[in-house]
């Protein structure tokens, strides 16, 4: 891959990262509202938590 390559991809994964958290915090929550499956949901708001701070991790 060239340089160029890679910087477009680097510059395109914080932003799909934070889409995927906002994704995962809205079915988590939908989960624990709706008192489906409370694990699944538990699971989905931490792993939105983690993209969020790998996303400051990469932009601080």
């Amino acid at each position: 891959m060239t340089g160029a390559a890679v910087g477009g991809v680097a510059a395109v994964a914080p932003a799909l990262a934070m889409l995927a958290a906002f994704a995962c915090a809205i079915g988590g929550g939908y989960l624990l509202v709706k008192r489906r499956e409370r694990l699944k949901g538990v699971l989905m708001l931490v792993m939105a938590a983690v993209l969020v701070g790998n996303v400051l991790i990469w932009t601080v």
